[in-house]
């Protein structure tokens, strides 16, 4: 039985001033840099996504002139472009596998996307026998939604921490960590508290 981390997203377009900025991202990508100086040890692998669409057309209806903010959003994450890049408050090194999704095609999940060796997130975690996957990241009521989903579906027991994900909306965020919690994944805390205690002593919220 191992764990991992799933860090979804933490990417300059999704953080304050980027072009879908959700408000607290980069407080996200700092407290996620302080769990990695603190905890990396503790996960087997540490697996970070990233939107990474193409320049040209408009990725499978993902891009929109008039975006319903729903299921068609305004240009972001185009690949090579400073908006697809990590924050850069988010410290890199730890992580494992860099996850890019969405090449041409809408893409949510960071089990939709595959790493450079072309495997995907499923495949990595199988291979180092994981069991349990702590997630972390932008937006908490899509990618980091679908992220834990998807994780779920796979068989892990899933945490998300819910002081280091950020979402677009309030009413929207809520209901993904109710939904969330309904499908079996557990609502902690990531950063250590007064008693300094890890993700896996951190006691876990009411969904």
């Amino acid at each position: 039985m191992s764990r991992a981390l799933l860090i979804v997203d933490v990417q300059n377009d999704f953080t304050e001033g980027g072009a879908l900025a959700v408000t607290g991202g980069d407080d996200v990508a700092s407290g996620v840099s302080a769990l990695l100086a603190d905890h990396a040890g503790n996960y087997a692998v540490i697996l970070a996504s990233r939107d990474w669409h193409d320049a040209d057309g408009d990725n499978g209806g993902h891009f929109a002139d008039e975006p319903d903010f729903v299921d068609t959003w305004p240009v972001h994450c185009v690949a090579g472009t400073p908006g697809a890049d990590y924050d850069p408050l988010l410290t890199t090194d730890a992580i494992t596998h860099h996850i890019r999704k969405g090449q041409g095609r809408p893409a949510y999940s960071l089990f939709e996307g595959t790493d450079d060796d072309e495997a995907t997130a499923g495949e990595i975690l199988a291979a180092h026998g994981v069991t349990e996957a702590d997630i972390v990241g932008i937006a908490t009521d899509h990618c980091v939604r679908a992220s834990a989903l998807d994780a779920i579906a796979h068989g892990v027991r899933v945490r998300v921490l819910s002081d280091l994900v950020a979402g677009v909306g309030a009413a929207s965020t809520e209901a993904a960590l109710f939904e969330l919690a309904h499908a079996g994944a557990q609502i902690a805390h990531g950063r250590s508290g007064a008693a300094g205690a890890s993700p896996a002593e951190a006691g876990v919220e009411p969904g």
